[in-house]
């Protein structure tokens, strides 16, 4: 297997380690797994390895940039996703996203129904859509990870499962 996708994996099984125990991704995992990706890159294969690594980087954080900006995200996702990126490129990386958008939308739907929560949460989602119709996209401040009372999502596992359906299936 790539070296690559060994480390991408360790990141990632570290990185649910972290947010299951604290609901944090540290920064020290995520900017120091994202330079060791471009160090690797470059060193392995020079210009190519740079466009390759930094596209990736830069693929993770656009394709996470509009959900953590409206405070539906936490910074350590939206980190840890351009830190895989920088190992696995920028095609990789969006096949990694639309994954992980798929694991953490059922993870959200089993952990609401676990909690008595689907009502609430499909109400917000209702809410959501209301208020970005008449206001444009804007965050909304009950709902946002910071106001809301909703369960949260240690996102670092679905980042993970992703990841893992990403390399299983490229």
């Amino acid at each position: 297997m790539n070296p690559s996708y060994v480390v991408a994996l360790l990141i990632g099984l570290a990185a649910c380690a972290t947010d299951l125990r604290s609901r944090r991704i540290p920064n020290i995992l995520t900017f120091t797994s994202a330079a060791a990706g471009l160090i690797f890159h470059v060193a392995s294969s020079g210009v190519d390895g740079l466009i390759h690594a930094g596209g990736g980087w830069l693929v993770g954080v656009a394709v996470f940039f509009l959900p953590f900006a409206l405070g539906g995200m936490g910074g350590g996702d939206i980190k840890l996703l351009a830190a895989l990126g920088a190992w696995l490129g920028p095609a990789l990386t969006l096949w990694l996203a639309l994954y992980t958008g798929v694991a953490g939308g059922v993870m959200a739907i089993v952990v609401a129904v676990a909690r008595g929560y689907l009502g609430q949460a499909v109400s917000n989602l209702w809410t959501l859509l209301a208020h970005w119709r008449a206001f444009g996209l804007r965050p909304v401040h009950e709902i946002t990870l910071e106001g809301s009372r909703a369960p949260k999502l240690a996102y670092a596992v679905p980042i993970f499962l992703g990841t893992v359906l990403t390399l299983w299936l490229r």
